[in-house]
C-alpha cells in the first residue's frame, strides 16, 4: 500500500481498515513516513474525522507502539482521572488524594501546560524538591505504599502519540476530536488502569467551544474505553470562567490546600468531589454514586485527603510543609490590582482572556520547549454574580518581572463584563457521559 493513496483516500471521507491506521502509524513513528504526508494526513482527518472503528486502531496502534506499565503486582482497582484542560483547573490534586485516602489506587499520568491552559505536572513541580520523573519501579512502589502517584508520560509509553503531538502542535490539527480522543486514551491505557473518569472542559477557557462537540468527544473516549473493556466515565463541565479563583502554579498549589482543608472556594471543592466520588464508585470501593459521594465527602472533612496528599509529596522529593506555609513555595515579586470600572454585577468572566494574560506574565508556555515562572500569576477577586462596586478590586495579577504587565493587565479588564442585572446562574457540570 502507498501512504499518498491513503492520504486521498481519507481526504474523500473514506474509512480506513485497521491495517491501513497500522501502516501509517507505524510507518510514521519508524521514521519511513516524512512530516509532510504525516501533516497531511492529520489534516484530512481534521476536515473528514474518523469513525469508531479507526479511532479503536488509531489508539490501539498508538497504544502498542510503546511499552505498557504493568501494575498487576499493586492490588486493587485502579482508576486515573483526566481534564481536557482549562484555567485554573487544579481538580486532579484535590479528586485524586480524595480517592485515594478512599482506598482507590490512582495512577496519574499528567501532563504539561500548553498555551493558556494549565498543567497538572507543572503546578506539581512548583513545590520545591517535588519530582514528577519517577522510574516504573518507584511508580509501582509508591503506589503500593501510597495509593497515589505522580508521573510525567515516559519516553517509553505511547511514543507514537508523541511523535504525533509533535506534528499536531505544528499543523494547527490539535483540535481534532478523533486525534484529541485517541491521544489521551493511548496514554491512559498504557497503563494498567481498570478504569477511567474524564473532564471535558467547554466554554472559552477550553479546546472545545461548543457542548455538542465536548459531547462527541466525551463519547468517543468513553466509546474507546468500552471496546477495550475498561470503565469510562465523563463530566462535561463548563469552563467558561475560571475554576476557583487562583490561575498559576504555585497559586494553585496554595489554593489546592485550600480546598483539601475544606476552606476552598464553592465551584472547585464541589467539582472535585463530584470527580473523586466517580472515582471511588468506578473502582467499586462504594457501591452507588451516592454512597460514593458521602465517602468523598468524609475524606475531605476529616483531613485524610489532605494528609494524603502531604504523604505523596514527601514520597516524591518535595516539602510537605508547603501546604501549610506558602511563604515556602515560589513567590512573587510585584504585584498589580485591576479595578471595576463601574458598580454592578460581574456577568462574565473570559476563562481564555485570563489564561492568556497569565501564560502572558510567564505562568504558561508557548511551545512545550519554554520554561515557566512557578510563582507568577493571577487571583481573581470575583466570579460571575458577585457585586461590585466602582473601583473595587477585581483581580491581582502577580509576576516577578514587569516587561508583559501591562500588556496582561489589559487582557484581564477585557476579560470581565460588568451589568446592572444579576446574571443567570450557570451550572458547572453540564451532563454525564457513559
Amino acid at each position: 500500500m502507498r501512504t499518498v493513496d491513503l492520504i486521498y483516500r481519507k481526504r474523500e471521507g473514506e474509512e480506513l481498515a485497521p491495517e491501513e491506521i497500522v501502516f501509517l502509524i507505524n510507518g510514521y513513528t519508524r521514521g519511513e513516513i516524512p512530516d509532510y504526508q504525516m501533516a497531511s494526513f492529520l489534516m484530512a482527518v481534521c476536515w473528514q474525522g474518523m469513525t469508531d472503528r479507526e479511532v479503536s486502531a488509531l489508539t490501539e496502534c498508538m497504544l502498542e507502539s510503546g511499552e505498557r506499565v504493568d501494575l498487576s503486582m499493586v492490588r486493587g482497582l485502579k482508576v486515573d482521572k483526566h481534564s481536557t484542560g482549562g484555567v485554573g483547573d487544579k481538580t486532579s490534586l484535590i479528586a485524586a488524594p480524595l480517592a485515594a485516602a478512599a482506598g482507590v489506587v490512582v495512577p496519574m499520568i499528567s501532563g504539561r501546560g500548553l498555551g493558556h491552559t494549565g498543567g497538572t505536572l507543572d503546578k506539581l513541580e512548583a513545590i520545591p524538591g517535588f519530582r514528577t520523573n519517577l522510574t516504573i519501579s518507584e511508580f509501582q512502589a509508591q503506589l503500593q505504599q501510597h495509593n497515589l502517584a505522580f508521573i510525567g508520560q515516559t519516553a517509553e509509553v505511547a511514543p507514537a502519540d508523541g511523535k504525533l503531538y509533535s506534528l499536531r502542535d505544528a499543523t494547527a490539527t490539535v483540535e481534532s476530536i478523533p486525534l484529541i480522543a485517541s491521544s489521551i486514551m493511548s496514554k491512559k491505557l498504557a497503563v494498567g488502569l481498570d478504569a477511567i473518569v474524564l473532564d471535558v472542559k467547554v466554554g472559552a477557557g477550553a479546546f472545545m467551544k461548543k457542548q455538542i462537540d465536548a459531547r462527541r468527544l466525551a463519547q468517543m473516549m468513553v466509546g474507546i474505553g468500552r471496546r477495550m473493556n475498561k470503565r469510562v466515565q465523563a463530566l462535561i463541565t463548563d469552563m467558561n470562567q475560571p475554576l476557583g479563583y487562583a490561575i498559576g502554579n504555585a497559586l494553585e498549589i496554595m489554593e489546592v490546600s485550600q480546598t483539601l482543608q475544606n476552606a476552598g472556594p464553592v465551584d472547585l471543592t464541589r467539582l472535585s468531589l463530584e470527580l473523586a466520588a466517580r472515582m471511588i464508585h468506578l473502582s467499586k470501593v462504594a457501591d452507588s454514586i451516592d454512597d460514593a459521594r458521602e465517602v468523598a465527602q468524609s475524606r475531605l472533612l476529616d483531613g485524610s485527603g489532605y494528609r494524603k496528599f502531604k504523604d505523596v509529596i514527601s514520597a516524591q522529593g518535595g516539602n510537605p510543609q508547603v501546604l501549610d506555609r506558602f511563604e515556602l513555595l515560589p513567590n512573587a515579586t510585584g504585584m498589580r490590582e485591576i479595578y471595576s470600572p463601574r458598580a454592578g454585577y460581574v456577568s462574565a468572566v473570559d476563562a481564555a482572556l485570563i489564561g492568556q494574560a497569565s501564560q502572558m506574565i510567564g505562568a504558561g508556555r508557548d511551545t512545550k520547549e519554554d520554561s515557566i515562572d512557578p510563582a507568577v500569576g493571577v487571583i481573581l477577586e470575583v466570579k460571575v454574580g458577585q457585586k461590585v462596586e466602582a473601583g473595587g478590586v477585581l483581580c491581582r495579577l502577580y509576576y516577578t518581572g514587569d516587561e508583559r504587565v501591562e500588556e496582561g493587565a489589559e487582557l484581564v479588564e477585557d476579560a470581565f463584563r460588568i451589568s446592572q442585572q444579576t446574571p443567570e446562574e450557570r451550572e458547572l457540570i453540564l451532563e454525564v457521559v457513559g
